[in-house]
Order: structure tokens, then C-alpha cells, then sequence
């Protein structure tokens, strides 16, 4: 065996202005255009932050506010391209307030506009920067962009620090939205204080669209650490491919859909080296490896070049081509822990496969610990819930 996050939300609420000479808020007079009425009668806008604000935090929200009237519309711009950052008008119209998180070191510039009870129409701007945090949490997420996955594929948030208190934790779970084209329970858990993954409560349904989107930028997960970009990815899920071996009879039985497509002669981890039962998924694939006792702690034992490697753990399990052990295959079990299989069936097997589809592997007195890779389906529901720093499933947006 081989052992192998543009959201916006928020700057410091440094107190609302309401703007006279300073240009954050404004109101009747010679404010702005159209229509006529007394001075009393126009609406004044107050935006928080305050213009001028120079380390704005980018987790507070930023508001508008008109107190009388209503907004007509907000728009909230950032970077050299002007960027728009999205928001929400309160039902009464007397608000605005940011949507997400800010990014951090960035300059952001409101322009709101409002009416006034006798129909005057104000413009107010107000413009402020981030602040650059002092840890900087970047991120990375799995499956791929547009990659085409298995049934069991989870989705795996990396974070380049550890996110250590609850508080973080939860802070990072409500950034992430998730969506679905045939929208499905599921949940977040915490595989480590720098990993979160999400999973359907059952197996995806076939031909699901996915999109996970984790607004990060300017989430503040930790004392002076924020979050510098938001993260995105889409993917499909493909045909439901499960994949069941038998240990005890030396067997491998495939199926695309329900229907037994393929049935293969394999041999398994040998007396000492017994592979792992369990729920699987496949991790990755590789055409070409050279198997190393050396990573799983006996160098010397074997060295190894196999072909048509489909990864089912970590620690170095795969299903791969195995020439030298076609006699004992659907006899005995003489591996090292992998899965071996004839050339023909291990090169189908590869091409067949995608990331994320699922593997059982059942009759083995090993079983598959989790986090051996991802495992999302080495724990229940309940344990999977149990996991997650809300406490709480999510049933996926629409996906639009």
C-alpha cells in the first residue's frame, strides 16, 4: 500500500453620519433632482460606514438608512473594475444592508438614492476601506470546477489556518451556501479545525447541478483573521456507480444505476495486511504509480510499478492492475492491503470510474477509520449532524 471561498457584508459601524458638508448623507435643498416640496419634507440618507473610514471591518454590515421616504435604490461598487456587492432592501424601504462580508484591503463607495414625502429625490455617497487583516485565512475547495462526480463525492472546504473556537465555526458554516438543481438534505461537519466537507444526507441523486459557494472574504473566523477571497465551485454529479467487493469470495461486482455491469476476480489484502471494510469513495485516479513499502513503514519489502489506480484511502489502499497475482485472484487474498485485479478489469475499472463513486468493501477484520481520506460515509447521519458546528441540516437553495 502507498501512504500516501464575491460576497459583501461589512465594515466597522464606526457610527452612522448623517451627511451634510461631509458627503455621507444627504438631504432637501439643492441635494438632488426632480421634484418639488418643502425642505422638511426631504429624505435624509445616513450610510454607515462613514466616509472617509480608512480600517472599516469587513465583517460588520453596511447600511443605509432613509428617515423618511424611502431608498429608491443602493448600490454598493468595490475594485478597479467596479464590482457590484449585493444587498437587501427591507420590505418598508427605509434600509439597505450589505448582503455579506467585505473584502479585506479593498476600497468600497455607496451611492444611495431616496424620496422624500414630497417627492424630492437625494443622492448620498459614502467612501471607506477595508482593513488588512493581521492573519490572513486563504482557502481551497474540492470537487474541481465543472468536474463530473460520483454519487459520494463530498465537498471539502480547506483552510490554510485552523479555525479553533465554535464561534469561528459557525461563522464559517453560515458563509457557505450551497445549491442544488434538485435541492437535497445535507449537512457541514468539521473533519478537522482546518476542514470542513458537506455531504447529502443520502447518496447525490444522478444528474444533480451543484454549486457551493463560500463567501469568505472578510469573515472574520478567528482573533485578527479574516477571510481574504471567496471560493466557488460547480459540478455535476454523474451516473450512480456503487461498486461492492466481497472478500470472503474474492469478488468484485459493479453496478451503473442498479444494474450489474461488471463482475470481477480480485484478491485482497493477505493475513497482516488485511484491507479495510467499509464505505469508500473514489479518491483518485492515476494511471501510472509506483507502489513503496517504504510509506507504509517496511521499506524494503516491495517496490513496485502498477498501472490503472483508482485511490480508496489515504493511507494508500487503491484497485489496481495487478499481472502477478491473476492465479490467486478470486481464490485467495495475497495483497498488501490493495485491491488487485486482472490488467483488462483494472484498465475497465479505471476508465469507468469517476471521482466520488462508491466503493463497499465488506468480510475484512480491518475496518475503515474515518478521515482515511474522505470518508463521509463511514458515519451515520446522526453522527454525521453531530459534526457540524450549527447543529443543523441544510436542504440546498434552487440552484438559478
Amino acid at each position: 500500500m502507498l501512504k500516501g471561498r464575491t460576497g459583501t457584508a461589512s465594515a466597522a459601524i464606526i457610527g452612522a453620519a448623517v451627511i451634510a458638508a461631509a458627503g455621507c448623507s444627504s438631504g432637501g435643498g439643492d441635494g438632488g433632482g426632480g421634484g418639488g416640496g418643502k425642505a422638511e419634507d426631504a429624505v435624509k440618507l445616513a450610510i454607515t460606514p462613514a466616509t472617509g473610514t480608512k480600517q472599516a471591518a469587513p465583517d460588520k454590515p453596511v447600511t443605509v438608512t432613509a428617515d423618511k421616504g424611502k431608498l429608491t435604490s443602493v448600490t454598493l461598487a468595490y475594485g478597479k473594475k467596479g464590482a457590484k456587492a449585493e444587498g437587501k432592501l427591507a420590505s418598508d424601504g427605509k434600509s439597505w444592508t450589505s448582503s455579506w462580508t467585505l473584502q479585506p484591503s479593498t476600497t468600497y463607495t455607496v451611492t444611495a438614492k431616496g424620496t422624500g414625502d414630497g417627492g424630492k429625490e437625494v443622492t448620498a455617497t459614502s467612501t471607506f476601506t477595508t482593513l488588512t487583516p493581521q492573519k490572513k485565512l486563504e482557502s481551497g475547495m474540492s470537487p474541481l470546477d465543472g468536474e463530473t462526480v460520483g454519487v459520494g463525492m463530498p465537498v471539502q472546504l480547506l483552510l490554510s489556518k485552523p479555525v479553533s473556537t465554535k464561534a469561528g465555526k459557525v461563522a464559517v458554516e453560515k458563509a457557505l451556501e450551497v445549491r442544488m438543481s434538485k435541492p437535497v438534505e445535507g449537512a457541514w461537519y468539521w473533519v478537522s479545525d482546518k476542514e470542513v466537507d458537506f455531504r447529502p444526507r443520502d447518496y447525490w441523486p444522478s444528474g444533480q447541478k451543484v454549486k457551493v459557494v463560500a463567501h469568505l472574504a472578510g469573515l472574520k473566523a478567528g482573533e485578527g483573521m479574516y477571510g481574504m477571497k471567496d471560493r466557488s465551485v460547480e459540478f455535476t454529479v454523474g451516473p450512480r456507480h456503487i461498486t461492492t467487493i466481497d472478500a470472503k469470495k474474492h469478488r468484485a461486482t459493479v453496478t451503473d444505476g442498479g444494474r450489474t455491469v461488471r463482475t470481477m476476480k480480485v484478491s485482497l489484502g493477505k493475513p497482516g495486511h488485511d484491507s479495510y471494510s467499509g464505505t469508500m469513495i473514489a479518491q483518485e485516479k492515476a494511471a501510472h504509480i509506483i507502489m513503496d513499502s517504504a510509506t507504509t513503514g517496511d521499506p524494503g519489502e516491495y517496490r513496485i510499478p502498477t498501472k490503472w489506480n483508482v485511490r480508496l484511502t489515504y493511507s494508500g489502499t487503491f484497485v489496481h492492475s495487478a499481472p502477478w497475482s491473476t492465479d490467486a485472484q478470486g481464490n485467495d487474498n495475497v495483497s498488501h492491503g490493495c485491491v488487485n485485479a486482472a490488467p483488462g478489469d483494472a484498465k475497465w475499472f479505471y476508465d469507468f470510474t469517476n471521482r466520488g463513486d462508491v466503493v463497499k468493501v465488506t468480510g475484512t477484520s480491518r475496518r475503515l477509520q474515518f478521515g482515511n481520506g474522505p470518508t463521509p460515509w463511514a458515519k451515520s447521519w446522526d453522527g454525521w449532524l453531530a459534526g457540524s458546528a450549527v447543529g443543523k441540516p441544510v436542504t440546498g437553495a434552487p440552484l438559478t
